[in-house]
């Protein structure tokens, strides 16, 4: 199947790693031009080189960026501009899931949560809408099923996440030359993920976890959080905005 991607100038935040570097591989693998975004760690431009030699040097560019900080956000800007002058899509991806078990974290813990997973994915969209509203593009966010359902997450990380999909949808709403969506994954592993960090300490709790709550009894692979977020960037999904994709082996069924 033709995505019709060729070309298309793509943004993809938390990129370093894991989804976001996943998502960034399976566009360049349609001939997309990406550009990858984290906080700047080592693995970010090693990452980099590795796609350069892979693919063209002229498709792939690395950025640092802390995306909780809208200043480095809007300079971001500037830069992607000044490259390419144009952008197609936006793949808002930081995020992280770990935090305590209070039912209501303290305020220091609460605000770090919340500026990771919720107002990186307001000032990525703040200052990157009206590049894409000029080029009638697309923007998709990358949440969590735990901001649908109540899983025993994090109560931050959750509230986060939901609110990211109320943003998504009031988005795709209101504007009128962008669609807006969202993936929701389920449990994804990857190396240095939370869930390759608990799967070391205990195994027998992670695959006991699986095989009770997880219909596929398994945990979902980055790749296939990219080939659902390639589909709903490409013009394959022209009719598709203000949704949720949940890609969850399955875990949300026990609760319907």
């Amino acid at each position: 199947m033709n995505l019709e991607l060729e070309n298309k100038k793509v943004l993809i935040t938390g990129a370093s790693r894991g989804i976001g570097l996943a998502i960034a591989k399976s566009f360049l693998d349609e001939s997309s031009q990406a550009c990858i975004v984290s906080r700047g760690s080592k693995a970010l431009f090693d990452n980099e080189k590795i796609l350069q030699n892979r693919y063209s040097s002229n498709n792939i560019i690395a950025k640092k960026c802390d995306c909780t900080n809208l200043d480095d956000i809007k300079l971001l800007s500037k830069e992607i501009n000044s490259i390419w002058g144009e952008l197609d899509i936006v793949v808002i991806n930081v995020g992280d899931g770990r935090s305590v078990k209070d039912k209501i974290p303290d305020n220091e813990r609460w605000n770090k949560t919340w500026a990771t997973n919720f107002n990186s994915a307001l000032y990525t969209a703040r200052v990157f809408m009206p590049m894409l509203e000029k080029n009638n593009g697309v923007m998709l966010f990358i949440s969590s099923i735990a901001g649908i359902e109540a899983f025993g997450a994090p109560t931050d990380y959750s509230t986060a996440k939901s609110a990211v999909i109320t943003l998504a949808k009031n988005l795709a709403r209101k504007s009128e030359n962008v669609r807006v969506n969202v993936i929701a994954p389920g449990n994804v592993f990857f190396p240095g993920s939370s869930w390759d960090i608990k799967n070391k300490k205990n195994k027998k709790d992670v695959d006991e976890m699986l095989n009770k709550v997880v219909p596929m009894k398994r945990f979902g692979l980055p790749e296939e959080i990219a080939d659902a977020a390639v589909f709903l960037c490409s013009n394959r999904a022209s009719f598709i905005t203000g949704e949720i994709l949940v890609v969850d082996g399955g875990q949300r069924t026990g609760l319907i």
